[in-house]
């Protein structure tokens, strides 16, 4: 991690929300529409960097790895993967 890179209190909650929509178990080949993804981010109580993430996804349905794939994107354009963590 970079010296100057704080991690924020809401590091992780990313992979809480990956998690929830996709449990463990579940097979590699189920899907999460955007909407689903929405819904279950309003439980988690984002904070507003991370509802921006959430909301900056495009209207589709996702794999897991397909969602983290696009989760990973939008961090890494804004430069918040180390402050708020990647997904996997």
């Amino acid at each position: 991690m970079d010296m100057f890179e704080v991690r924020s209190e809401d590091y992780g909650e990313l992979q809480r929300l990956v998690d929830a929509v996709f449990r463990p178990g579940i097979s590699s080949q189920a899907t999460a529409s955007k909407i689903d993804v929405l819904m279950s981010s309003d439980a988690f109580d984002l904070c507003d960097d991370l509802a921006e993430v959430v909301d900056l996804l495009p209207s589709r349905t996702f794999t897991r790895t397909q969602l983290c794939d696009q989760l990973n994107s939008i961090l890494s354009g804004h430069g918040w993967g180390g402050v708020y963590g990647t997904v996997e």
